[in-house]
């Protein structure tokens, strides 16, 4: 009874959001950032444990493989404009994941962290899934590489519209890329706030973004080793 009730309260502080985010699209009003916040504070006050929370609830996080599958419909739709754009799709991608990957473990490794946080931090701009798995397989730990994903994604949803507007990017592509490649699910959801053709671009640049974190990550990480 108690998963049932927070599975229901998790929906309802989901679509009272969306609501609030419609009527006031603030990005700190965004249905990312509210839901989570609340239903921590809920299940803090409350007392209830993450084991108790995650048996209801759960399984709505395996929602997000068949959303992303149902992006499929969107890219079918501007098919020609991905094919328009299929070189800065790729170069772009490439390029952003690459140094996603240098970036965060050099940083860490700068920093002193250790080896396992460095393995941790470094898929963290791959989509969540990808990641988690990229994080086991090179000696991280995926828990935290999941709460890392889940900060890149909400931080570059909420940076991403200021680079678009200092750099002036009007470019549907061009915004796609940058969504999809930095912040993953989070920024496709921020792409399609601009135009439909913005947002299959992210959807196709989250999906390379993973699939390059995938095959270099545990290659590159080499090259961090201590």
């Amino acid at each position: 009874m108690t998963a049932l009730f927070w599975l229901a309260v998790t929906v309802a502080i989901y679509a009272a959001s969306k609501l609030l985010y419609r009527r006031w699209p603030k990005v700190y009003l965004t249905p990312l950032v509210v839901t989570p916040a609340i239903l921590i504070a809920a299940l803090a006050y409350a007392g209830v444990p993450y084991g108790s929370y995650d048996a209801g609830a759960g399984w709505l996080s395996d929602l997000v493989e068949p959303a992303t599958i149902a992006l499929a419909v969107t890219l079918y739709k501007h098919t020609d404009a991905l094919k328009r754009n299929i070189r800065a799709i790729v170069w772009g991608v490439g390029c952003g994941a690459v140094a996603a990957i240098v970036t965060s473990a050099g940083l860490a490794r700068l920093m002193g962290l250790t080896t396992d946080i460095v393995d941790s931090l470094a898929p963290r701009s791959a989509t969540t899934p990808i990641a988690v798995s990229v994080s086991g397989a090179i000696g991280g730990l995926p828990t935290i590489t999941a709460v890392a994903t889940m900060i890149t994604g909400l931080t570059g949803m909420v940076l991403g519209p200021l680079v678009v507007r200092w750099f002036g990017i009007r470019s549907p592509a061009a915004r796609g890329i940058l969504f999809g490649t930095s912040a993953h699910s989070a920024g496709i959801s921020k792409a399609f706030e601009y135009d439909a053709e913005a947002g299959s671009v992210a959807g196709i640049a989250m999906l390379c973004t993973a699939f390059v974190t995938l095959c270099a990550a545990p290659w590159l990480m080499m090259g961090f080793r201590p």
